[in-house]
């Protein structure tokens, strides 16, 4: 557990560090009052939900539970989140694809209506400006999820390019989801209960599907997706409806779907080996050094057209010069900078995030280290706190995913 905390306190501290101080003081540390609040907040602090600043916004971290416990539950039955501090947008226009496609590595136009995928946008250097899941409604309506800690860079980046694009004749236009909020609810139970909450045939909507459906009685957008490895949904629900969903969600779950927070959120997105944008991935790493190279589109290789894809075209063909791996290890559990070294003790590389896992009851982490070195079984030095520990790279998902695909 205080691997998670902490893991989740150094991934708040370091991306202040990159910030403009003030800004960043103002952002993260901000007195009670001064802090964005969701349409759930009174809800979690009902359910005992214990509030810390992340990125802005006053969230839970857990709640009764402990986040051990919440983290196995989450696997064994299910967990609903809170993730409205997110930043939900739609692109619209009848060139909002090729607009998109200038900025982002997925192949956007191969996308069938109603899927969608992860992605990254990309620097004009091929580093990450931040990781999304996108998803082609209709072939001139993209709606997409961006990172709360990244939302002003990324809507400033969307929008600074937009004003470029639609000065050229581009047919394209913005708007920002901050009426609707977004709940997240994952695990094996995911399905039967929010089954009974709409109509429609959820056993028909595949992992990475999207559709627009009455849930509940409100009109929602449902995607099957989430970032805990397991079967789930995100739903971007009109905030007036928000809190009602989630009572009826707990509801029908009979107490077997529990309200989760950061903290176990952390645990299972970590378990599942998926990014954390601010640690395992930043503005200097490519998404081919982040071992993403699946979401760069057949056709995006071939033809570029996106920012700094010269830098990562590049690096498909020749190998990257890093990698990120999956580590576990003995004593202490790794933490975000700990430096990793081979057995002669040469640095090879840095811990992005680790921590204890909940479910394996063992240390996990992830980073990057020097192609060559970054093979399964490599056998490496830890160092926490100064003192060096065993460690071995290790495939991942260190816990394997379950999520729903035709079989």
């Amino acid at each position: 557990m205080r691997g998670s905390l902490w893991h989740l306190g150094q991934s708040i501290t370091r991306r202040v560090a990159q910030a403009d101080k003030k800004a960043a003081a103002r952002r993260f540390f901000a007195s009670e009052a001064d802090l964005k609040k969701t349409v759930l907040y009174n809800f979690h602090i009902a359910h005992g939900g214990k509030m810390v600043p992340f990125a802005g916004w006053s969230m839970p971290i857990q709640y009764k539970d402990s986040i051990m416990d919440s983290t196995v539950n989450c696997r064994q039955n299910g967990s609903l989140f809170d993730v409205s501090h997110m930043c939900g947008l739609s692109l619209k226009g009848k060139d909002c694809v090729p607009f998109l496609e200038k900025l982002v590595i997925a192949d956007v136009a191969g996308l069938a209506p109603g899927t969608g995928t992860l992605t990254v946008f990309t620097n004009e250097k091929g580093g990450a400006i931040d990781d999304s899941v996108i998803t082609k409604v209709k072939d001139d309506h993209i709606y997409l999820v961006v990172n709360a800690g990244c939302r002003d860079k990324d809507l400033a980046h969307i929008e600074e390019h937009m004003k470029a694009f639609k000065s050229k004749g581009g047919d394209v236009s913005w708007h920002i989801h901050d009426e609707r909020s977004l709940l997240a609810l994952q695990g094996p139970l995911a399905a039967p209960v929010l089954q009974h909450l709409t109509k429609e045939d959820l056993s028909k909507l595949y992992f990475g599907e999207f559709r627009i459906m009455y849930i509940n009685g409100a009109l929602c957008f449902l995607t099957r997706t989430g970032y805990t490895g397991e079967d789930g949904f995100e739903i971007s629900v009109p905030s007036e409806n928000a809190v009602d969903l989630a009572k009826a969600i707990l509801e029908k779950s009979e107490g077997k779907v529990r309200l989760t927070g950061l903290g176990a959120r952390d645990s299972l997105r970590l378990e599942a080996g998926l990014c954390l944008y601010g640690n395992d991935m930043e503005q200097h790493i490519t998404p081919v050094e982040a071992g993403l190279t699946w979401a760069i589109g057949k056709r995006r290789r071939a033809e570029g057209g996106f920012l700094g894809a010269e830098v990562i075209l590049k690096q498909l063909e020749e190998g990257p010069s890093i990698r990120r791996v999956g580590f576990t290890s003995n004593g202490p559990p790794p933490r975000s900078h700990s430096e990793i070294q081979d057995e002669k003790g040469n640095n090879i590389g840095e811990i992005t995030s680790g921590g204890f896992s909940p479910c394996l009851k063992k240390n996990i982490a992830m980073g990057y280290v020097k192609s060559g070195l970054h093979k399964a079984g490599t056998k490496a030095k830890i160092l926490v706190r100064g003192k060096a520990y065993d460690g071995v790279v290790t495939k991942m998902p260190f816990v394997p995913t379950k999520y729903y695909k035709p079989s």
